[in-house]
């Protein structure tokens, strides 16, 4: 009999909640068991294994991080749209780093592709429809800009930026314009 009150999705953003605090690596049903004050067996009926806790909080963080950036997507365009979705992935990645780092797992094609992930490119390619790109190049932009935020969100939190002026908010500005200035064609400054 599963113990009272503890669900599939409790646990899992449980497990979120966990992988915010000591990271997304850290994150097993045993240290979920340990949170509960219960068995491990006790929560095999809801997760099976560490990789099905992890996947279920990859998908809540995709979900998650979907949401925020179609909210800070609306009604924008151009560089103004770049800039949101851009500090909407800053923005969760510094609020929630295990979750940030869950939204890379390594999801099965087919977990993948029904996943909030699809959301992300969408909305992605949305964006660079105001820039006039045609293919294969709107597909490296997309490339770019992940690459791009994942690559300066992950320097930042590891504190590859705290040591030297400018400050990295000002930095991550200049990121912005410069994306925007290439997407466009013009020359950088």
């Amino acid at each position: 009999m599963a113990r009272a009150g503890l669900t599939t999705e409790r646990l899992v953003k449980a497990g979120a909640e966990l992988a915010d605090e000591v990271g997304f690596d850290q994150v097993t049903v045993s240290a979920l068991a340990r949170r509960f004050g219960v068995k491990v067996a006790s929560l095999y009926s809801h997760v099976k294994s560490s990789h099905d806790l992890k996947t279920g909080i990859a998908l809540l963080a995709l979900g998650e991080l979907a949401d925020r950036a179609a909210e800070a997507l609306a009604g924008r365009a151009g560089k103004d749209a770049l800039a949101a979705f851009a500090n909407a992935y800053r923005d969760y990645a510094r609020e929630h780093p295990g979750r940030y780092d869950a939204a890379r797992f390594r999801l099965d094609p087919e977990t993948a592709a029904a996943s909030a992930g699809v959301r992300h490119a969408q909305m992605t390619r949305a964006i660079l429809r105001g820039y006039d790109l045609t293919e294969p190049e709107q597909t490296h932009a997309v490339r770019l800009l992940g690459s791009v935020f994942h690559g300066y969100v992950s320097l930042e939190a590891a504190g590859g930026f705290s040591h030297s002026a400018p400050d990295s908010q000002e930095s991550w500005a200049w990121v912005v314009d410069s994306l925007d200035a290439l997407l466009r064609g013009r020359p950088l400054s």
